[in-house]
């Protein structure tokens, strides 16, 4: 049994002080005790919260940060302007040479960063499953082995969601060259979630899901036949989708079947609380509350979304309806969980004109209340016993320091990492029992 004793702990009953944290042997809390006496535990030098679930990651893609920052040849000119697709091309490009040891050493130097600041699981959506060329690799699940062997050296929990890719666009249009990588067909793809499931039994710090990558990349009837080989595995296991992320996506939609997105998607899926709809950003009301609705969850990746032009998801009115989210890092040109929330939260205020937009009512810190919705709508998000400080939930959390020396009200502490950080710092990075960021 692992104990460690903390001043404060950060639980779904709010603070409790001097608080005993007891877990068994496979990093599961079986105990948490307010008012106790710290006796021969690891003493916490911060106050706990739940470590963070990052709920969407492309791990390669972390190579490319900061490398397609330069304007195009057609900068300033009318139609040329740089745009989240221009940008894909240069994604593509990068992936020309990249082979399944350049994925696992991304991948693992990209779950150490993600560690020493504060995320403790990642759901990985994985779709370079191919070599370049599209040929299979001899095991066809090659790279997925590699970015849970990444998970492992690493140290963080991890929900591998295989992508499945067909299309490349709208109603079956035919793939492109640079997307070869990444195709499968039913048939193959049901293979490799077979030739993948070993890797998963008996292990709680994975889980294995799926994600149909998009609308225009699985046609409705193939996006069926995708859960449906999920389902013969694990009828409860995470579907992830990408939705309604650009303006061009819900125009394409639209042309193609007179529906946006998200409508078709409820029109053709059971959409429900195993579902996360990744960045959701562009939605009429009766898709928002739809979502909502459903208990999905609502995957944000603000920093992405905004290096790339995407645009800003409906949260004021979305929580408001009473739906579920969670953050992830998408394309890792951030790799902070408090900076992801700063993002959520200002950009709320920038279109509003309102301050504390987010926060759960009068008096609530915005920090914590946002804190709290992430890590219950990731876990939701990655199918994990994550995201709280309770007894039967993994022991992951993080222990928040102040090097100013002035963290008498935890929540305080909580609102600086987040919206003004200079000071606090996260000290150390549990997962399962086992410190794996900073200490």
């Amino acid at each position: 049994m692992k104990r460690w004793f903390a001043p404060w702990a950060l639980t779904p009953d709010g603070w409790l002080r001097d608080v005993l944290l007891e877990a068994d042997a496979d990093g599961t809390l079986t105990g948490v005790t307010a008012d106790a006496a710290a006796g021969d535990a690891e003493r916490l030098d911060g106050a706990v919260v739940p470590g963070v679930p990052n709920l969407h990651s492309h791990a390669f893609q972390f190579a490319l940060a900061g490398r397609a920052e330069r304007a195009g040849p057609d900068h300033g000119a009318p139609g040329g302007d740089d745009s989240f697709w221009t940008w894909r091309e240069a994604m593509y490009g990068f992936l020309a040479a990249l082979d399944p040891d350049g994925i696992e050493a991304i991948a693992t130097r990209l779950y150490r960063a993600m560690l020493a600041r504060g995320y403790t699981a990642v759901g990985e959506f994985h779709y370079v499953h191919h070599a370049p060329g599209g040929q299979p690799y001899a095991d066809p699940a090659e790279t997925s082995r590699r970015l849970l062997r990444a998970a492992e050296t690493a140290g963080i929990g991890i929900t591998l969601l295989p992508v499945y890719y067909e299309d490349g666009g709208f109603g079956g249009a035919p793939a492109g060259e640079r997307q070869r990588r990444f195709l499968h067909d039913p048939d193959g793809f049901a293979r490799l979630l077979q030739a993948l499931a070993p890797e998963f039994a008996g292990r709680a710090d994975r889980r294995l899901g799926i994600a149909p990558h998009s609308l225009r990349a699985a046609r409705p009837d193939r996006l069926q036949a995708a859960v449906a080989a999920l389902d013969a595995l694990d009828p409860t296991a995470p579907v992830h989708i990408h939705v309604a992320e650009q303006p061009k996506e819900v125009e394409d939609c639209l042309a193609w079947c007179g529906r946006r997105p998200v409508e078709l998607l409820f029109d053709t899926a059971a959409v429900d609380r195993r579902w996360c709809l990744v960045h959701a950003t562009h939605l009429s009301d009766g898709e928002r509350r739809a979502i909502a609705g459903s208990g999905a969850v609502a995957g944000l990746c603000p920093t992405t979304e905004a290096n790339l032009g995407d645009g800003l998801f409906p949260a004021g009115a979305y929580l408001d309806d009473g739906g579920a989210i969670g953050i992830g890092s998408d394309s890792h040109v951030c790799i902070d969980p408090a900076e992801e929330l700063r993002w959520l939260e200002n950009g709320q205020r920038l279109v509003t004109g309102r301050r504390t937009v987010l926060a759960d009512g009068p008096g609530a810190s915005v920090g914590v209340g946002l804190l709290q919705r992430v890590c219950r709508g990731g876990a939701t998000a990655l199918g994990r016993a994550i995201g709280a400080i309770e007894a039967g939930r993994r022991a992951d959390f993080v222990v928040l320091a102040d090097d100013g020396g002035d963290a008498q009200d935890p929540s305080v502490l909580v609102d600086r990492w987040i919206f003004a950080p200079a000071g606090v710092r996260v000290a150390a990075t549990v997962v399962g029992g086992r410190t794996r960021g900073p200490a």
